[in-house]
């Protein structure tokens, strides 16, 4: 992937002609260079893994250059490897990757700044087109001295990379009253288009549902400055927002999602509570079978974002689907396997706070009185050993006490009871040679 990396030049070295245009391409490359840091990497934001447990992968399976390994609970990004396609920072649900030149906060500023000035000036179904800076702004240029030039309604948006544009670029303008909201690719992308196409589709999704339009948010794909005004004469305008949102873009990707999200519901021209989503979607809910859960709590110590929490007062378990991103480390991180996720949008849910998923007393000791520990837990505990495991069947059974006691006066019972947890059924004497003699010869003697 050489090739996608500013400032490396290598060629085939059995191809004379290719070796001799390598060798004239560098003898233009003047000064030192100076590779720029696109993207920014927090690894305690970073949803890959728990405890061996693999959760997102969405970065690792869209880098087009090798530049992003796991490491551990996160991935690294080499700076030097990474080509800048910004593929992984717009899949990235968390904000652990975020695209640096410039970033989300600066260019949705941008965005806004254009959207409202334009409405104000009386401006009628602005049309946002993201465009590169190496074929996007040419093929304007071109458009502009020999043709037509881009339709008044049209308003570039000049970007590092179309692939950088996360989920969040594509619904702001829609809130902010965009009637469309397009990006001009080349006919042969430098980069894989993957991505950004996944994000398109859920766009169109949302704004189909909320009554904007159908295809809201496209590909233009073309390298004839003539094929680009004809696409844009015929991106049909959606449905404007009679009220559009003027919220300011502040904070990290999550929040700028976020609040997209709410305000984009907000100014809908046929608002709906929920939207479902395609699999593998970087938002949705968790669907938890609540009697199967024992509120043991593993999935609120695998969760990476918070989305899953507990309270310090009594045993709980609280759900705030706003900061899911659906990495699945709580589905698989379950030991009862209760937990199912589910790629949606839910609206009411997004601009509320966490709820309650379940929540109960504590189970108090049977000696002492003193809570200790999950009702669901110990129950479970109970009913999975009592009767079905030698240690605590029988004469044994009067084991299970142990279970419902709290540490103290489990060590205690132990203790003064003559009560041992470990010990098991007695073992048969040993049979020695002696042994095997004698019952041979009461054998003899019988017969």
């Amino acid at each position: 992937a050489h090739d996608l990396r500013a400032g490396y030049l290598k060629a085939d070295s059995a191809d004379r002609a290719a070796v001799t245009a390598v060798i004239a391409k560098a003898a233009g490359l003047v000064g030192e260079f100076d590779k720029p840091r696109y993207i920014d990497f927090s690894a305690d934001l970073c949803a890959h893994s728990r405890s061996r447990i693999i959760g997102c992968t969405r970065c690792l399976d869209l880098c087009p250059t090798g530049a992003i390994a796991s490491a551990g609970d996160h991935v690294i990004v080499d700076a030097e490897i990474c080509a800048g396609c910004g593929n992984c920072a717009a899949a990235c649900p968390t904000g652990a990757a975020a695209y640096a030149v410039p970033d989300a906060q600066t260019l949705l500023r941008r965005l806004r700044s254009l959207l409202v000035t334009y409405r104000e000036a009386g401006g009628r179904d602005p049309v946002v087109l993201f465009h590169d800076g190496y074929h996007g702004e040419p093929l304007i240029d071109a458009l502009a001295r020999f043709g037509p030039g881009l339709p008044a309604n049209v308003l570039p948006v000049a970007v590092n990379e179309i692939t950088q544009l996360g989920i969040e670029a594509w619904i702001a303008p829609v809130a902010w009253g965009a009637a469309a909201v397009m990006a001009l690719a080349s006919a042969k992308p430098k980069h894989e288009l993957t991505g950004l196409a996944r994000n398109v589709t859920i766009a169109n999704l949302l704004a189909r549902s909320l009554g904007y339009g159908s295809e809201l948010c496209g590909l233009i794909e073309t390298d004839d400055p003539d094929m680009l005004r004809l696409a844009l004469d015929r991106v049909q305008p959606g449905s404007s927002t009679p009220t559009p949102a003027t919220f300011l873009p502040l904070g990290d990707k999550r929040s700028l999602l976020r609040n997209s999200m709410i305000e984009l519901h907000r100014a809908a021209p046929t608002p709906v509570e929920r939207v479902v989503l395609p699999a593998a979607a970087p938002f949705g809910g968790l669907d938890i079978n609540v009697e199967g859960c024992t509120l043991c709590l593993s999935c609120v110590s695998a969760c990476p974002t918070g989305a899953l929490s507990d309270s310090e007062q009594q045993p709980a378990l609280y759900f705030s689907e706003s900061a899911c991103v659906q990495c699945g480390l709580c589905a698989a991180t379950c030991p009862e396997k209760v937990i199912r996720l589910a790629p949606r949008i839910d609206f009411p849910a997004w601009s509320a706070p966490r709820r309650v998923v379940k929540e109960e007393q504590p189970y108090e000791c049977i000696r002492c009185g003193n809570p200790f520990g999950t009702r669901s837990t110990i129950e479970r505990i109970v009913a999975k050993l009592e009767g079905r495991h030698w240690m605590f069947s029988g004469e044994n059974a009067r084991r299970l006490e142990l279970v419902r006691m709290c540490d103290n006066c489990r060590v205690d019972a132990a203790m003064s009871e003559d009560l041992d947890p470990y010990a098991g059924p007695g073992r048969p004497a040993p049979r020695t040679t002696e042994d095997y003699l004698r019952d041979r010869n009461s054998e003899t003697k019988r017969v």
